[in-house]
């Protein structure tokens, strides 16, 4: 026996304008509908909702017991269409990002937020893998993550183009070089990222290249681990050169080997797409340019 939300509907309409024909214009739908709901409620479930009294129909009990029912079941319905529209309005929508690094992502949402202050957004950081499962699983809206392969699956705005670089500090024996050969970086304690990140793919790479297995003193999880390793002096780390906003003295030393330029994208599902979404990608688009007039 079907219990559909149209028919509730249809009840707590009749009980409500007293007659078929109110409820009709109510729901704006035609009089034998209204009709075929109601009598089709009663002959299924073998129960009786109205009664008429001077042609106007009067909620039985059981009746009005059902219409309680029925509010909180539209009440239930209003609040999941108004969780959907908040996808689709620029006044008090809320959008999720993923982002791989602090900077540039970081930047971009400060300026969506000048554009559409009334966005509730909230940010979910991680690895390269981990925000790429994040977009494709639908946990977040959007990504920003660097070297995102063009294979398709996502819709994709360019942020930024950037490369990889060693961090040192002031105090280390390579921060007078201008720039560092992967021969060189061979002589210092290394500080890498476990797999799974983009940057250590990257360095891991140019070291084979170069012929090298270097064999690093810590493996963090983290950017933010290898920075503060860093900082406090325990060897040259790696990171995207835009890849956080701090200063504090940390040197970024372009490395010959690792040279190349890499995209950094805001991505989200091929397949999605929204108001919100599209003021986002906007945002990107005008973030790209300004740089380009830096």
């Amino acid at each position: 026996m079907a219990l559909s939300l149209t028919r509730i509907r249809a009840v707590n309409a009749v009980a409500t304008a007293g007659s078929y024909a109110g409820a009709a214009r109510q729901l704006g739908i035609s009089q034998p509908a209204i009709s075929q709901h109601i009598k089709g409620i009663e002959e299924e479930f073998g129960v009786r909702l109205f009664q008429r009294r001077n042609g106007h129909f009067h909620p039985t009990p059981l009746c009005t017991e059902l219409c309680d029912a029925a509010e909180r079941m539209v009440e239930a319905e209003n609040a999941a269409t108004r969780i959907l529209n908040r996808q689709n309005t620029l006044l008090d929508g809320r959008i999720s990002i993923g982002l791989g690094n602090s900077m540039p992502g970081m930047a971009l949402i400060a300026l969506f937020n000048k554009r559409y202050p009334g966005i509730s957004i909230s940010v979910e950081t991680g690895s390269f893998e981990e925000i790429t499962r994040a977009v494709i699983a639908r946990r977040v809206d959007i990504g920003v993550l660097p070297n995102v392969l063009d294979d398709g699956r996502f819709r994709r705005e360019l942020l930024v183009r950037q490369q990889v670089v060693a961090i040192a500090h002031p105090d280390s024996e390579l921060a007078h070089l201008r720039s560092l050969t992967c021969q060189q970086l061979m002589q210092a304690p290394l500080i890498f990222r476990t797999k799974g990140s983009s940057t250590q793919r990257i360095v891991d790479r140019a070291f084979r290249a170069a012929g090298f297995e270097p064999a690093p003193l810590l493996s963090l999880d983290t950017r933010d681990g290898v920075y503060e390793a860093v900082a406090n002096g325990m060897g040259v780390g790696f990171m995207w050169r835009e890849g956080t906003g701090r200063t504090g003295g940390i040197l970024r030393i372009p490395v010959r080997d690792m040279d190349r330029l890499y995209d950094e994208v805001v991505f989200m599902p091929q397949d999605e797409d929204g108001l919100l979404s599209r003021a986002f990608f906007a945002t990107t688009r005008a973030f790209w340019a300004a740089s380009q007039l830096e």
